[in-house]
């Protein structure tokens, strides 16, 4: 699907997403190997948040379900060993909208660090302060957000700040003083139009000048995402962010406001700079970024970690993978590292959930006519269910290191209803892809999705069975348009 520019909303919204279709059915006879990067971004969550709580319709291209899924925590274990970074947790649940498929979820861990325990940082807050960010949801709040990230920093850390509008400038030197950081933040005004690229060049001067070797490097880029420059400019712009990757400057990228958020750009620019991409619609959503988990935007334990999936032809017939669209890889490029894939902060988590058909239950695709087209019957036992491998490359390092993890068959026949945290995921899931369409859910509803979920605890659980009631009512004030 090509980048959307929609009227979401209000007139004149000029909003931009870049999304893609749901995911096709694979048959394993004839692809029996499913390659994607991890992905640890956030911002599809918080930005359909924003739409459901307004009362709009939620695009569909706006939705990325396994941002959905991987905004919340699970109750994985933690890592043995800091050489092996992150934990690898599988299981089985029966699929509560198809009695015919069982879900299966590979979930990541890695290993926590506290601000003490971490290397010093060289930071450059690259603050958008162009006329389109004078609303209430955007510099205001940019402001605040980033006043919380500067009240975590210890004493071995600096922080610089660029503003760009009309034209960038620097507005604060390298420094450790929070009392000097908040006073520069506090001065800023919304104003002129917007030069998005001359500012990020400036940043990557500064954090080059400022250069800590062995510590954290990474700007952090706060906009609406407006740069209102060309397609040429704009792979001008991708090429730098990825030239400054590779010399160990990483991108992250805070999402403002709504109008005109070019959501498609944010996003791929962070993947590009090896950074994490959140889109912050409140103090709430700041807090828990920039505050709770900070450690997992700034230190990064793993990068370019891929995720490989074999299905065992006597097990399953047919799978798909829930999410990761725009994560997926060539299964050839598992082994290569040279193909850049997503890093994992320290604490990070990532799930992947699929839905597959076992060997002998009814599928998703038709069977095929004649004899030579029907795929070959395999063995009546097997060894597995699939086979998980990973691949990722410690910090500084270019050799990938590798993880493989079974996941025996007798889950398949075991499998109950999900529980728990697995209920939760598997009801993250199911909204998501509810969001977006997909004709798989059948008549799997958003009171469904409640149930699933249950009686969580906290407040981001909760707020999700809120967010579910909405969409809920938006199913049904749409339906009475058509």
């Amino acid at each position: 699907m090509a980048p959307q520019t929609a009227p979401y909303g209000a007139p004149g919204n000029r909003e931009r997403y870049e999304g893609k279709e749901v995911a096709a059915i694979q048959s394993v006879a004839t692809a029996p190997v499913s390659t994607f990067s991890v992905d640890v971004d956030t911002g599809a969550y918080s930005n359909v948040r924003r739409f459901l709580q307004k009362g709009a319709a939620v695009p569909a291209e706006a939705v990325r379900t396994e941002e959905m899924v991987n905004y919340f925590r699970y109750d994985y274990p933690l890592p043995a060993t800091r050489q092996q970074p992150f934990s690898v947790t599988t299981d089985v649940a029966a699929t509560p909208w198809n009695p015919d498929t069982r879900l299966v979820r590979v979930g990541l861990r890695g290993y926590d660090v506290t601000a003490q325990g971490r290397p010093a940082a060289n930071l450059v807050f690259l603050i958008d302060v162009s006329g389109s960010m004078s609303s209430e949801g955007k510099l205001p709040l940019v402001k605040q957000a980033m006043m919380m990230l500067a009240d975590k920093l210890t004493s071995k850390d600096k922080v610089s700040i660029v503003v760009y509008a009309g034209a960038a400038g620097v507005v604060l030197e390298p420094t450790a003083s929070k009392q000097h950081i908040k006073a520069a933040l506090g001065c800023l005004e919304a104003g002129g139009s917007t030069a998005g690229a001359q500012g990020i060049q400036m940043a990557y001067d500064i954090a080059r000048a400022n250069y800590v070797r062995g510590g954290i490097n990474r700007i952090f880029i706060a906009t609406d995402g407006d740069f209102n420059v060309g397609v040429s400019d704009n792979k001008q712009l991708e090429a730098l962010v990825r030239k400054n990757r590779d010399d160990g400057i990483t991108l992250t990228t805070l999402g403002f406001g709504e109008g005109n958020y070019n959501e498609a750009l944010m996003e791929r620019i962070a993947d590009l700079g090896n950074g994490n991409y959140a889109y912050i619609d409140s103090a709430m959503e700041a807090q828990k970024v920039l505050d709770d988990e900070l450690s997992a935007s700034l230190f990064t334990i793993a990068k370019d970690v891929k995720v490989q999936v074999e299905f065992n032809p006597a097990q399953v017939k047919e799978y798909r993978l829930i999410g990761y669209e725009n994560r997926a890889l060539a299964e050839e490029d598992f082994d290569n590292d040279a193909v850049d894939a997503g890093d994992i902060g320290a604490g990070h988590q990532v799930t992947a959930i699929y839905e597959v058909v076992p060997t002998g239950a009814k599928g998703w695709l038709p069977e095929r006519r004649y004899d030579g087209n029907k795929p070959a019957m395999a063995p009546a036992r097997g060894s597995g269910l699939a086979y998980v491998r990973l691949r990722y490359k410690l910090p500084g390092e270019e050799t990938s290191k590798l993880i493989e993890k079974p996941i025996a068959a007798g889950l398949l026949r075991t499998a109950g209803a999900p529980s728990g945290d697995m209920a939760f995921a598997c009801a993250v899931a199911a909204f998501g892809q509810k969001l977006r369409g997909d004709k798989y859910l059948g008549r799997y509803s958003y009171a469904d999705i409640r149930g699933l979920a249950g009686n969580p605890q906290g407040y981001w659980r909760n707020e999700f069975l809120k967010l579910a009631q909405l969409a809920a009512v938006q199913e049904v004030r749409t339906a009475s348009k058509d």
